[in-house]
């Protein structure tokens, strides 16, 4: 079934990035970035993911699908217009100005060392005054950078570098995997959690 054709005017989302950071500027608390991640659906579908978790910038690296392909707009419903965007970045640089300003970084890979449940869990125990079921070195609940890799290769080594910390979203079905933007779904949620509650 095809869908049916779209007109519309618009103007585009995007932002410099002396608009990032600074008085005046955005200053994000929640970042989606797609690592090469080139199926327009995909690249869709997290944009939109990133919007209802209440992210405050997404950020595409060179080699990345273009956030304004027609397939990508239609999959974003909307939420591309609802979020600012900054496409065709050098991730190294781009992470290390984060880090600079307190913006912790997770790389979402299926082999992490440290599963999503205990970051969350770790999370729930400082809001709350008790002993996390395990010591985790990061708080879900600060300022936090996503990274999210491309569909075939998922993020390289530099890649994965760039990041304090690799995350695994835990999988207890029998699917042997999640593709990347039901991954995006899951972690950018989990950050949205942890930042907005103060306290069970």
């Amino acid at each position: 079934v095809s869908p049916q054709g779209i007109i519309a005017v618009a103007f585009q989302n995007d932002i410099a990035p002396s608009d990032i950071w600074g008085e005046g500027a955005i200053n994000p608390k929640l970042i989606a970035v797609l690592a090469r991640v080139q199926d327009p659906g995909n690249a869709g579908t997290i944009l939109r993911a990133a919007d209802a978790a209440g992210a405050d910038l997404i950020v595409t690296t060179k080699g990345a699908v273009d956030l304004y392909n027609p397939k990508a707009v239609r999959s974003t419903a909307g939420s591309l217009f609802h979020v600012p965007v900054l496409q065709g970045i050098d991730l190294e640089d781009f992470a290390e100005d984060a880090k600079a300003q307190g913006i912790g970084v997770l790389a979402a890979d299926g082999y992490g060392r440290v599963s999503l449940d205990d970051l969350q869990d770790a999370a729930f125990a400082l809001r709350n005054g008790v002993e996390p079921r395990k010591k985790v070195k990061y708080d879900l609940a600060k300022p936090t950078m996503w990274l999210f890799g491309n569909e075939a290769a998922g993020l390289s080594d530099e890649e994965k570098a760039a990041a304090s910390l690799r995350v695994a979203v835990p999988l207890r079905g029998a699917a042997e995997s999640l593709n990347v933007g039901m991954a995006a779904g899951v972690c950018l949620f989990a950050s949205s959690l942890a930042q907005n509650r103060k306290g069970d």
